[in-house]
């Protein structure tokens, strides 16, 4: 067996791994890092956000064709299958892949394909899939292996019409009925995805209101544009049993009701893939949910093994992974360190929506007094324009000293417009204020024009 000395090995290519091996490359370090899938990218770029984000992107350019009169005036509206949209949204795969592999080569990163296991704190041994193995020593251990759908025993996934949300991008045709269990960020996405396509979905949730977490009016602004498209939601439901047979699958609730459709996606949570890391060998445990419990810089039970990304659970946003990986390896290297916790949402539904800071419900229940600027975006010149004109931004602002408090955003480029806003909270003392947009120029007509309408509309508020 090979036996390879480096200063760091990282276990995982996703967000947190490129970015924890590269960072501590950069800094002069002998780095590893191992990948169990053929090419690296994780999870994040094979299975995840890269092909949900390029399908979105095809969908809602079809839905843009079909729906703009100018394409009407020159021909009738056009049908995609799911298949035919999935293959065009795998070019950025693959450019994904090319990317990332020279940042590997450019930094003098070594990499290993195979599962690597612990054979004791300071040694991986990596198998490939010929039965190869290589052994990989180091001081320092970043874990980084990201998480897969969680797959409840008694769901038959085998079944050919039972999907995951990484399964799905397998699917070989386009059902007419989709039913999509867990109505989460993933399974409001993909609702959103398959009735932009013109499949009927039922959005099973089964909690009270669309992604709690959210502020109110978005969460509620969400649930109005997945009914405008056709999904119908159905609230506060368990699952008692999921059939599938040769046309359909059968879903039983516990309520009583019976759904049936053409093909089935859990979309329900997500497992840390730490089954695999010998874990059993160094003394780590993962939790229930397979993740892994650190401290705030990282760390795991053993000082010198880090874990980030995925693996750890919240927030699991490939954002967030990718700044806990840089912030990891500065940990180790001594420089300066900042645990990731300033972080936006990015939810890419149709529209999108993306929001920083606190909701209404949080401020209201701190008694904190508030006030609320927003702006409409059938209100702005630019959507107008493109034809987006669904949707809003929205400030939230301390109504005495006039602090950004939380900015919220639903509509076309909200994952975008966030930022500004995000940049301004980000200011130290008198320099986070409303004013900034009253008192900044924004080109015209733009997107980032709302900052300017809403804090217009919020300092009328005041009195």
């Amino acid at each position: 067996m090979a036996v390879h000395n480096y200063d760091l090995v990282v276990i995982g290519s996703g967000p947190a791994g490129e970015s924890a091996a590269i960072n501590a490359a950069k800094h002069g370090k002998r780095v590893a890092i191992v990948e169990r899938q053929s090419s690296v990218g994780g999870n994040c770029t094979h299975w995840g956000t890269i092909p949900s984000k390029a399908l979105r992107h095809q969908v809602k350019q079809i839905m843009q064709f079909n729906t703009n009169r100018m394409f009407r005036d020159i021909g009738e509206p056009r049908w995609f299958s799911f298949p035919k949209v999935l293959e065009r949204s795998r070019v950025t795969i693959d450019q994904q892949v090319e990317l990332r592999t020279k940042f590997y080569s450019r930094n003098r990163i070594d990499l290993f394909f195979g599962v690597a296991r612990f054979r004791d704190e300071h040694t991986v041994v990596v198998r490939d899939n010929h039965e190869g193995a290589e052994e990989l020593s180091a001081p320092q251990f970043v874990i980084a292996t990201g998480s897969r759908p969680y797959r409840p025993a008694d769901v038959n996934f085998r079944h050919p019409r039972i999907y995951c949300s990484d399964t799905i991008l397998g699917l070989s045709h386009t059902p007419r009925t989709l039913i999509i269990y867990g109505a989460g960020v993933i399974g409001s996405e993909y609702a959103s995805i398959f009735s932009g396509l013109g499949v009927k979905v039922d959005l099973i949730d089964t909690r009270e209101r669309l992604l709690s977490f959210l502020d109110d009016e978005i969460s509620d602004a969400l649930s109005y544009e997945l009914r405008n498209y056709g999904v119908l939601i159905r609230h506060n439901e368990e699952y008692r049993s999921v059939e599938g047979d040769e046309a359909g699958v059968v879903v039983n609730l516990e309520s009583g009701k019976r759904l049936r459709a053409d093909a089935f996606l859990w979309a329900n949570g997500r497992t840390g893939n730490t089954d695999e890391l010998g874990l059993e060998n160094i003394g780590l445990e993962a939790n229930g949910r397979g993740q892994l419990q650190v401290d705030d810089h990282y760390r795991t039970a053993i000082p010198h093994i880090y874990a980030v990304g995925d693996v750890i659970g919240w927030p699991s946003l490939a954002s967030a992974a990718y700044d806990q990986g840089r912030s990891a390896s500065d940990e180790f290297l001594g420089e300066d360190f900042r645990f990731v916790d300033d972080i936006p949402t990015g939810i890419y539904t149709i529209p999108e929506i993306s929001s920083v800071g606190k909701t209404e419900r949080e401020l209201t229940e701190a008694k904190v007094p508030y006030e609320v600027a927003q702006a409409f975006f059938k209100d702005t010149a630019r959507a107008q324009i493109t034809g987006d004109t669904a949707g809003m931004l929205k400030i939230l602002f301390h109504r005495e000293t006039l602090e950004i408090l939380g900015i919220h955003c639903f509509g076309d480029q909200a994952s975008e417009i966030v930022h500004i806003g995000q940049a301004i909270m980000q200011q130290k003392g008198e320099a986070n204020t409303l004013r900034y947009f009253i008192n900044t120029t924004f080109n015209y007509p733009t997107m980032a024009e709302a900052y300017r309408i809403a804090a217009q509309n919020g300092l009328n508020r005041l009195f």
